[in-house]
């Protein structure tokens, strides 16, 4: 019962590691897309704090361009007029999201703006990959001159769904090459900051003083990793509803120098954010409505500058996590009774799910798709295979008491006879004045009757013994050749009447075993009356004795009725009778074989059955030789197909 009780719980534990292998390896697979948007739906549904911002936008709106002649290719001298502005409010940064890389005839504007940028403190201008990536598109040199450094304008947005959740904080020529730039937001923050950017050659985490910032994984980017790595993409933080960047419209700002205080002590970022152009992006926050470019960049400096970086889960942590979930499920649908597993599995069905939403509120990335596959596909194995044990388990249930109460009339209807015999005597003895010789044969009738009662009840009472293991058995030299023949001669009348041929090969003299006699002889017996009961007339019953590799091995073949493999590996269950063998008419428990079983195994051996249907059947007993004169112990049994099971009568 243990061992199949251990191979039960291997087998769900099996199960239950498939499927988790499985969801996790699906999920990793073709998961991105999934939690791609439960990350954009847990973004708009938390609303962390508020904050104060530390940077401005200049934008170059839809009203600037119109008050301008020649619109966008005449920002120039409006942009240097600002810049001065700008430069007199004293920011901490200033970021120019414009590629100034064109030359322009009018000398005394590209003048202007150069002052305008030379005078503009911690300056950060802008360049853009051209020639499909090949090389950048810089300021003209005496703009450039002006510039701290010049950043990349470039976003992230997904290859899948379009939208931009990180930023790459750098970019380089393609094929790669040493000409790299860092993002315009990364630049201006270092610059705000007086500080040096550095960056970790181990975890590619980039520095700046005491701020480190970690990056989004190659998974959770879309990227490979070897990209991951080159362009150490950084997850934005954008603002929530209700929180924005201030926003100054470069006319506005034209119009009215009052307005430049905006500006004070900020990090500044100039840029186009009207809808004509192209530099518009989707993010999480704004699925359908793009937003300007220029808006991405402060955005991700205010990341930075409020250290509100979103780290990914290690993907340590996401298998130990997710092999957690699938531990508890399996362990609820294996302890828990009943609802109450059930119960347990949809409780931690709702905690696998809402799992990612408490990481996500202390700004972890936890996948989505993993930890809702690995608690729904856990969950419905286990479920399953609960089912489907508790179902066989009731099947098995139902037919062990159904055998059980026909093998209970039954008993009940043997005890019957000899209590009907004893009682019809006793009385015959106390109503009549009867012959000594009479009394005595009505004596001798309850006597026996008497026996063959308390005999019923200790062979019930010794198989449960031997099954709980209470019953010591003695140890002593059993001569295997009396042993064998006392039991042909005691089935030899019943097989006189039948008119079967019981036959017994010649035994050596020297074979012993050790143990209890009388349940050798009940176990040897009881195969010997099983071969001629189920025997057709006038066929033969064999038995004989050989020994092998130190085992005694005891034989009994017959012509009889047969079993098919199935029914051989039930034949030692309790009350188990074939089909064939109820049919014969023959009277029988079903429990006999058990019993031998029990006795067969107490004495550390085993039953070998072959039998084909119509072709009759031979059971050997193989148990432990004596050795010497000794008692010897019980040894370990050679490995040969057993039959498990129950009895055939």
């Amino acid at each position: 019962m243990e061992r199949r009780n251990w191979q039960r719980t291997a087998a769900y534990v099996g199960l239950l590691a498939a499927v988790f292998a499985v969801a996790v390896a699906g999920s990793w697979q073709f998961g991105s897309t999934l939690d791609n948007a439960a990350y954009d739906f847990m973004f708009r549904r938390y609303q962390p704090p508020p904050w104060q911002t530390q940077s401005a936008i200049l934008a170059i709106d839809e009203s600037t361009l119109n008050s301008i002649p020649d619109g966008i290719y005449g920002i120039r001298g409006p942009m240097a007029e600002a810049l001065q502005l700008v430069a007199a409010a004293r920011p901490k940064a200033v970021a120019v999201d414009v590629i100034l890389s064109e030359k322009r005839p009018d000398q005394a504007v590209n003048q202007a703006l150069a002052q305008a940028l030379c005078a503009t403190p911690n300056l950060v201008l802008s360049a853009d990959l051209i020639d499909d990536r090949r090389q950048w598109e810089d300021p003209q040199p005496e703009f450039k001159g002006c510039a701290k450094a010049v950043g990349h304008v470039h976003a992230l947005p997904d290859e899948y769904d379009s939208r931009t959740r990180a930023i790459p904080l750098y970019k380089r020529v393609d094929p790669p090459g040493h000409d790299q730039r860092k993002a315009i937001s990364l630049e201006v923050f270092a610059l705000s900051r007086g500080e040096p950017i550095e960056t970790d050659a181990f975890s590619s985490d980039v520095r700046v003083a005491n701020t480190t910032i970690p990056l989004a994984g190659a998974r959770f980017t879309n990227l490979k990793a070897g990209e991951a790595r080159e362009l150490r993409p950084m997850r934005v933080r954008f603002l929530p509803d209700g929180m924005s960047v201030p926003r100054v419209s470069l006319k506005a700002l034209l119009d009215d120098h009052g307005l430049a205080k905006e500006f004070t002590g900020k990090v500044v970022f100039v840029g186009s954010t009207t809808t004509t152009t192209g530099d518009r992006l989707l993010t999480p926050v704004s699925p359908n409505i793009p937003i300007p470019g220029i808006q991405i960049h402060a955005e991700a400096f205010e990341t930075m500058a409020q250290g509100l970086f979103i780290n990914d889960v290690s993907y340590v942590w996401v298998f130990v996590t997710s092999l957690a979930i699938a531990a508890a499920i399996g362990a609820a649908f294996r302890y828990l009774p009943g609802w109450q597993a059930y119960a347990a599995g949809v409780l931690i069905l709702i905690a696998a799910q809402t799992m990612p939403y408490v990481f996500f509120t202390h700004r972890y990335v936890f996948p989505f798709t993993t930890a809702a596959s690995v608690a729904w596909l856990e969950f419905m194995a286990a479920a399953a295979y609960y089912h489907l044990v508790v179902r066989r388990n009731w099947l098995v249930e139902q037919s062990a008491r159904a055998r059980y109460q026909q093998a209970m009339h039954f008993v009940t209807h043997e005890m019957r006879t000899p209590l009907s015999a004893i009682q019809g005597s006793s009385e015959l003895i106390s109503r009549y004045a009867l012959t000594e010789e009479k009394r005595k044969q009505i004596a001798q009738v309850i006597n026996s009757e008497s026996k063959r009662l308390a005999k019923m009840v200790e062979i019930f009472l010794n198989v449960e013994r031997l099954s709980a293991g209470h019953m010591e058995l003695k140890h002593e030299a059993i001569p295997v050749k009396q042993l064998v023949e006392i039991c042909v001669e005691r089935v030899r009348p019943l097989a006189d009447r039948k008119h079967i041929r019981l036959t017994l090969e010649p035994v050596a003299e020297d074979l012993q075993l050790t143990g209890d006699r009388e349940l050798m002889e009940y176990a040897c017996y009881n195969l010997l009356t099983n071969a001629v009961k189920y025997s057709p007339q006038r066929t033969e019953v064999t038995a004989w004795v050989s020994k092998d590799a130190g085992h005694v091995r005891i034989a009994v073949r017959d012509q009889g009725i047969g079993m098919d493999q199935k029914e051989v590996k039930q034949i030692f269950q309790k009350f188990y009778r074939t089909k064939k063998a109820e049919e014969s008419g023959e009277a029988g428990t079903g429990i006999g074989l058990s019993i031998v079983q029990q006795i067969v195994e107490q004495h550390g051996g085993q039953i070998v059955v072959t039998s084909q249907p119509g072709a009759g059947s031979c059971f050997t007993l193989v148990l432990p030789a004596a050795v010497s004169d000794a008692p010897a112990a019980p040894a370990a049994v050679p490995a040969s197909p057993v039959a498990t099971s129950a009895e055939r009568h």
